[in-house]
């Protein structure tokens, strides 16, 4: 179980569900290395879990994670950490996440992915300001695959989870079939996820200050990126492999 640190909890608990850092973003194995893509997930997992901290509408933070690296992350940052359950799973693990919150009196969770290192405190404020009285369901889409990148709802079991390929689609269906209108908000940091080399793109065109940015920019990735075919391997010392293979 869960424990508040006191009797008195606000209304809504953050999830942050995190698989493992080692061997994440596969999807940007073309232009990043294996410890890159480490270094990025623990980069990006640590600025939201920032703009969670920073937050002033949230009781606390949750991250659901069988990752010691990032359980530790999450403990630097003050959030706590609940292990896994045994059979993984991004739904599975929100469900768990959202039952224990439950049990211990949360009124309503927000799930937040882990690789939105745009995201802010003043959009968490803003996406809980919009956020209704239960029961109510309130979404931010992904921008570019269909998916969901935040979730609020309240009660924590408004509806079924159901993270994974067109979530967003489903997600605002499985809201309607229960009778709630899901209100769907927009944020620019909040729905940039990333997932492919055009994500990174979008991440270096912006002017805020992540870790996430400065990592990628002391990687000199933007170089790289810059036209570039979509599908090359971009990765330091592929050009050398390439060339040493046609000989």
């Amino acid at each position: 179980m869960i424990k508040p640190p006191d009797a008195m909890m606000s209304p809504i608990w953050a999830i942050v569900p995190v698989g493992r850092l080692r061997g994440a973003k596969r999807r940007l194995a073309t232009i990043l290395t294996p410890d890159q893509r480490y270094a990025l997930a623990r980069a990006m997992l640590a600025d939201v879990l920032d703009a969670l901290r920073s937050s002033r509408g949230l009781s606390g933070v949750v991250v659901v994670t069988a990752d010691a690296e990032a359980a530790s992350l999450a403990e630097t940052a003050r959030a706590r950490v609940l292990s896994e359950p045994v059979r993984p799973g991004l739904t599975r693990a929100v469900t768990a996440a959202a039952a224990a919150l439950a049990a211990e009196g949360a009124s309503g969770v927000l799930v937040v992915v882990a690789d939105v290192p745009l995201v802010t405190a003043a959009e968490i404020d803003a996406l809980l300001a919009r956020h209704g009285s239960a029961p109510a369901v309130s979404l931010v889409p992904a921008y570019t695959d269909g998916g969901t990148c935040a979730i609020a709802c309240s009660p924590p079991d408004a509806i079924a989870f159901q993270f994974g390929d067109d979530s967003f689609r489903r997600h605002a269906a499985a809201a309607r079939a229960g009778g709630i209108v899901p209100a769907v908000v927009d944020l620019p940091g909040l729905g940039l996820d990333i997932d492919r080399p055009s994500d990174i793109a979008a991440l270096l065109a912006q002017r805020a200050t992540t870790q996430t940015q400065r990592l990628l920019i002391e990687s000199r990735i933007e170089a790289r990126l810059r036209g570039a075919p979509p599908d090359r391997d971009l990765r330091p010392g592929a050009a050398t492999a390439r060339a040493r293979g046609s000989r």
